[in-house]
């Protein structure tokens, strides 16, 4: 009901009764003198000095008891209307409570019957990104780019990625993290459907979920770049130094992370903040994996190994700024297959080959104007150059970026600039062909409203080589633009 219409209602009540009262008492008094004067006039034709006086008393008496009436009849009449309003109050509560019910969203139902239920702990996000990619000109073979399958002549428009995320705190002490991606490579046959990206539990040891134990198919913890999601991430691929330790990003382990609270919030408010943040991945982490990749068996049965440290500081004026270090060894298994004329088949290692990196990670926060540096060394799988063998080879490479964040009434600008160098083997790639990147990005991400993004961006390609086709040859002077529209739920 309308509070002002409820006031005015309650002010009138008010008025009609205490006029009422008044009048009823008035009138009362009034008659009584009356009738007795007529009385004595009726009998003698006169008054007395002291008839009149006693009339002027009882009137006087009559009037006294008539206000002490009215003022009686007044506070029960506002306990009455309290009643009301208390009644009023009541029926408005049980029909918000009634609604509630009908459409989902009564505090009594979820803070009562609901609230120990798992699944009203459970949030679904996602985004979906619509890509296209042009290359403009090129010398040498086709310009292939193992993370962005977009970049072929025979592709047009594509959706990269179309990812599902279900998410949250089943209990005090299990966080749930499901991801699937609906557009994703099946196996080697190049056909695309649904597929396993994320899915495992952190399990807390403390109550402040400080210390925690990741275990499932997530993300390994080596290189900021790789943390950081493409749903947050300006270029539209991670670049190719980082990402070749861990393709895909992801393998089945366990890891152990810990994190001090404070260090917590600020990963969250990195993200929350637009800041292009990677999330938490604990301050200290160390653990094992699988080592062959996500969604793949293991090989040889022995897992590799990694440690990882990272702090983001915030200075006095606000700055974020994010130190790391991370390290890990193993023994990989490539894949081979049938090469050359006449046809051979490379060989590697009984076991696997040594693979082994080790890198550091700077970043200066976008505020609005922001730094990304990561560089690794290492050795890994390489096809040698008699392309007999697969052995272990010296591999480095990293990438620098710098970017701008501006926030204006027109939306999120995000300018950037990326230099991106890789030289080393593939190790996921077939025979795990050697492979040289020297490439230079210019870009620019627009989002108009947090729930839409487009990014346009221009490479220049001096060094690719080909890893996807025998002889692996080099793509030089290459020239190409990559237009991404993502939308975010």
């Amino acid at each position: 009901m309308n509070p002002v219409f409820l006031t005015q209602l309650r002010r009138n009540c008010r008025l009609l009764l205490c006029a009422g009262s008044i009048a009823v008492a008035a009138a009362a008094s009034a008659d009584d003198t009356l009738f007795r004067l007529l009385t004595i006039l009726r009998e003698r034709g006169n008054l007395t000095e002291q008839e009149y006086q006693n009339l002027i008393k009882s009137n006087a008496a009559a009037g006294s008891t008539s206000t002490n009436t009215i003022t009686d009849r007044l506070s029960a009449d506002e306990r009455m209307i309290q009643r009301l309003e208390s009644d009023l109050t009541k029926q408005r509560q049980a029909f918000t409570e009634l609604k509630g019910l009908t459409d989902g969203t009564s505090s009594a139902l979820i803070k009562g019957a609901l609230k120990d239920k798992w699944y009203e702990r459970i949030s679904l996000r996602g985004y979906v990104q619509f890509r296209f990619n042009h290359v403009f000109t090129r010398n040498g073979p086709e310009l292939d780019v193992p993370a962005d399958r977009s970049v072929r002549e025979v592709e047009s428009f594509l959706i990269r990625r179309g990812r599902m995320i279900f998410s949250g705190d089943v209990t005090d002490h299990l966080f749930l993290y499901a991801q699937s991606d609906f557009n994703s490579l099946v196996g080697g046959t190049g056909d695309l459907g649904l597929q396993m990206r994320d899915l495992y539990g952190d399990i807390a040891v403390d109550k402040d979920k400080e210390f925690r134990f990741r275990v499932g198919q997530s993300k390994v913890p080596f290189g900021w770049v790789n943390l950081q999601s493409s749903q947050n991430r300006g270029p539209l691929e991670r670049p190719d130094a980082l990402n070749s330790a861990a393709e895909g990003e992801r393998d089945v382990g366990v890891f152990f992370m810990w994190a001090p609270t404070e260090a917590r919030q600020r990963f969250r408010d990195l993200v929350r903040l637009g800041l292009k943040g990677s999330g938490d991945y604990g301050v200290l982490t160390v653990g094992a994996y699988s080592g062959q990749g996500p969604n793949r068996s293991d090989a040889n049965g022995e897992p590799h190994w990694l440690a990882r440290a990272a702090y983001p500081f915030k200075l006095d004026n606000g700055q974020y700024f994010e130190l790391g270090l991370q390290g890990y060894h193993g023994r990989f298994v490539p894949t081979t297959s049938a090469i050359g004329t006449p046809a051979f088949t490379p060989t590697a290692a009984a076991g696997g080959v040594v693979d082994r990196r080790a890198g550091v990670t700077a970043v200066w926060y976008p505020q609005p104007f922001g730094v990304e540096a990561e560089w690794m060394v290492g050795e890994g799988p390489e096809l040698n150059l008699n392309q007999r063998n697969i052995t272990s080879e010296f591999l480095h490479g990293g990438y620098v970026q710098l970017n701008y964040r501006a926030a204006t009434s027109y939306g999120v600008f995000f300018p950037f600039t990326r230099w991106n160098f890789y030289d080393g083997g593939r190790k996921f790639g077939g025979n795990a062909p050697a492979s040289k990147v020297n490439e230079l990005d210019l870009g620019l991400e627009w989002s108009p409203w947090p729930e839409v993004e487009l990014t346009l961006v221009y490479t220049r390609t001096f060094e690719r080589t080909n890893t996807r086709t025998f002889p692996y040859n080099n793509t030089e002077d290459a020239n190409r633009v990559g237009v991404q529209v993502q939308v975010n739920f």
